[in-house]
């Protein structure tokens, strides 16, 4: 992959295996060959070159996974343009953040998802497209931004459709498409990912083809996937996980990405994997909980299931042990990274003992260098906790027009630093113990959210937990528990207490419990810790 483009990849994987089945989405009843797949990107490519497209350019799709999702992130990279994937879940002020902050040319859009009326809420940003003229909208707000595309056939006033863009491309002159390819370098930057959000408000993480190729073709090794695969993928194209570990693992590999759903639903999910015998899953381990507490989860016959891959948070060893016996996922692998590490930086082997596999998150994938630094950012030896440094082909390029915040993340000497605690054991593996700022400080003790996790995991009437530090006036910080319970069990707040007192220090045990249906999370399912922070406070009247 070193040395090459995206659309050169997939030029490959057409000339190699052309009539292997490339994307499947059952619920568009979608489906092509790698052989068609060039083709269709081919034309969006050409559609974007109408457009006036040109390498560098920022192009920003706003949808959950559609299946030209894909497609329009080859033809970006095609034509050299960044594709700037925006969260479907924005609502318009986050929209129009993205909109300004990444300078977006062209905009391409759903019309609804769920209650979202995407056509509504770009009309409150965009006052001034109903009266305009699709190509020359002028917008004081966003003086870069010319064209909005609706994905699906119908669209707006001041918009044109996906297909009336692939029509514009088929007029275009022969030969334009091919006589950008020598302007492209495998360097060039090629899409800005918003980070999620997990500890406050995005940056958008400039990264590469390079940054992303070899990314994705270390998971590719790692997780053995062959074109003979056939890769589940429920979660998000917008996150790094969906538009590398996703689209990019497969078309390396030559395999068949499945895409079960728009949006994760764990029943489609399970149909995906049932119906087209999926050989490998992803998730982050709130997916693969909800579809192991799938009402139709009895019975299935998941038997074609060899591999997969959880990452996104921390899995509970009493979570690894389901997907091994009751779903079959006997090489289900743990991934480690951030989107500003384009995103892998870790990955367990599929033949780790399970005690690897839910204690740490492997080692760094060849190229990549970890370095546990303290606050003077001196190295720290084996077994000691500090936060993990990343350096290496995995490295964004740096946060787009925000120097300041990119001179803060990547230091002098080329260190990225993750804002992860974490230690290496004396096998060479890494463990993730916290986030610096997920770090509670009680009373002058450091208390590590994932120990209390990992154990309230081990109380049979809990199905999930998560631990946020909260303000206390006499100890600075006191530590809240977000409680799932079984449904049924009646348990109160002081008999998650006593557990946790027969297991743990006396600072660690939660003054607050608060039992709940639902975390607040992203898209791809990440747990928001600093909104449970907030929601906490505000509950708790602290």
């Amino acid at each position: 992959m070193d040395g090459l483009t995206i659309g050169q990849v997939l030029s490959e994987a057409a000339s190699r295996v052309p009539d292997g089945e490339a994307l499947v989405f059952p619920q568009a009843a979608f489906r092509c060959t790698y052989a068609e797949y060039d083709d269709l990107v081919d034309r969006a490519a050409a559609g974007l070159i109408a457009l006036g497209t040109r390498p560098g350019d920022h192009i920003a799709i706003w949808a959950t996974n559609w299946a030209q999702w894909p497609i329009l992130q080859l033809a970006s990279a095609r034509v050299g343009a960044v594709l700037v994937t925006i969260n479907p879940a924005y609502r318009p002020e986050e929209l129009a953040h993205v909109l300004e902050q990444a300078d977006v040319r062209t905009l391409f859009t759903i019309d609804r998802f769920k209650t979202s009326d995407y056509f509504a809420m770009l009309g409150e940003v965009l006052p001034e497209l109903a009266d305009s003229t699709p190509g020359e909208l002028n917008s004081d707000s966003f003086p870069e931004l010319r064209w909005i595309i609706s994905l699906p056939e119908h669209g707006a006033a001041g918009m044109i459709s996906w297909d009336e863009m692939l029509r514009r491309g088929d007029d275009l002159e022969p030969g334009a498409l091919t006589a950008l390819a020598p302007e492209l370098s495998p360097d060039d930057p090629i899409n800005l990912q918003f980070t999620s959000g997990t500890t406050g408000f995005p940056k958008g993480a400039l990264l590469s083809h390079r940054n992303m190729l070899l990314n994705a073709y270390y998971f590719a090794e790692g997780l053995r996937i062959t074109e003979r695969d056939r890769v589940c993928v429920p979660v998000q194209f917008y996150h790094c996980f969906g538009c590398v570990i996703g689209t990019l693992v497969s078309l390396i590999a030559r395999a068949t990405m499945l895409v079960p759903n728009e949006y994760f639903v764990p029943t489609a999910t399970l149909d995906c994997i049932e119906r087209e015998r999926a050989t490998v899953i992803y998730g982050v381990p709130t997916m693969f909980i909800a579809e192991l507490e799938d009402e139709t989860f009895p019975g299935r016959d998941l038997s074609s299931l060899r591999t997969g891959l959880m990452a996104g948070s921390p899995c509970p060893v009493e979570v690894m042990n389901r997907v091994i016996d009751d779903m079959g996922v006997g090489g289900i692998a743990i991934g480690y990274g951030l989107t500003e590490a384009s995103p892998g930086v870790t990955m367990t082997g599929l033949d780790d003992p399970v005690a690897w596999r839910v204690e740490t998150v492997g080692k760094p994938f060849p190229g990549v260098e970890i370095r546990i630094m303290d606050e003077e950012g001196r190295a720290l030896p084996d077994g000691e906790q500090g936060e993990l440094c990343v350096r290496g082909h995995n490295v964004m390029l740096g946060y787009y027009k925000m120097p300041e915040a990119t001179t803060a993340a990547i230091d002098a000497d080329g260190w990225l630093h993750t804002g992860d605690v974490a230690l290496r054991d004396e096998n060479g593996r890494y463990r993730i113990t916290g986030r610096i700022k997920d770090m509670i400080i009680r009373g002058g003790e450091n208390v590590y959210p994932r120990e209390i996790e990992e154990l309230l995991h081990t109380h049979p009437d809990v199905v999930d937990v998560q631990v946020v530090g909260v303000p206390d006036p006499r100890m600075g910080e006191e530590v809240c528990a977000w409680v799932k319970l079984q449904l049924g069990s009646n348990i109160d707040e002081e008999e998650i207490r006593e557990f946790c007192r027969a297991h743990l220090a006396h600072y660690k045990v939660p003054r607050h419990v608060m039992f709940v249906e639902e975390f607040p999370q992203t898209v791809t399912g990440k747990v928001q810790k600093f909104k449970m922070r907030e929601e906490a406070v505000a509950s708790l009247g602290l």
